[in-house]
């Protein structure tokens, strides 16, 4: 049951959100061949002046992150 989380800046509205969870929904679907009920998926708006704490630095530590940030700071 795989749960899948999305964080980005502020700013999308709850269609844009709701859109590209559908996306990356499907894709993981796809790719993992197994129905879209097995999967959840959430949004988290993250402040820019917060990213560097909450998302980057712990995403650049986590060995199992799969792709690396292409930006640094």
């Amino acid at each position: 049951m795989p749960h899948i989380t999305i964080q980005m800046y502020p700013g999308r509205d709850e269609q844009t959100k709701k859109r590209v969870a559908k996306a990356v929904l499907e894709a993981a679907a796809k790719e993992l061949a197994r129905g879209e009920e097995h999967f959840s998926v959430s949004v988290e708006d993250v402040p820019q002046d917060e990213w560097k704490s909450k998302v980057y630095d712990r995403v650049r530590a986590d060995a199992n992150t799969i792709i690396q940030p292409g930006y640094s700071m």
